[in-house]
């Protein structure tokens, strides 16, 4: 059964923000896209790179150590070193808190690669 955490207020992850948090033991970042929250495994599939902390372009998260891309909305990897998507988490968003699934919904895309 999927079950919701409270991991934030609305408010600590202003929009083109990330946060870093912990949903069940799983390390993930909550990204707010102009408003619109999404939630995505922390840990870069290529190496163990926390996606917080690297950069963001529109819904494009980019692992600070080698540069691997992925799409926030669907984890899917867009290109290299990674070849792996990375699982993205269900998010809601009650009154001005943001609560996160604790199942995983993994992609199911083929890479792709530039």
């Amino acid at each position: 059964m999927t079950g919701y955490v409270r991991v934030a207020r609305t408010a600590e992850v202003p929009p083109g923000t990330m946060k870093r948090v912990d949903v069940v033991g799983h390390v993930v970042a909550v990204v707010n896209l102009g408003g619109e929250f999404y939630a995505i495994d922390d840990t870069c599939s290529h190496e163990e790179a926390s996606l917080s902390e690297g950069g963001l372009s529109g819904e494009v998260v980019v692992c600070p150590r080698h540069g691997a891309r992925f799409n926030v909305k669907t984890g899917r990897v867009l290109s290299l070193p990674a070849v792996r998507s990375v699982a993205v988490y269900p998010v809601r968003v009650e009154g001005d808190e943001i609560w996160v699934s604790s199942e995983a919904q993994r992609s199911t895309a083929v890479p792709h690669r530039r």
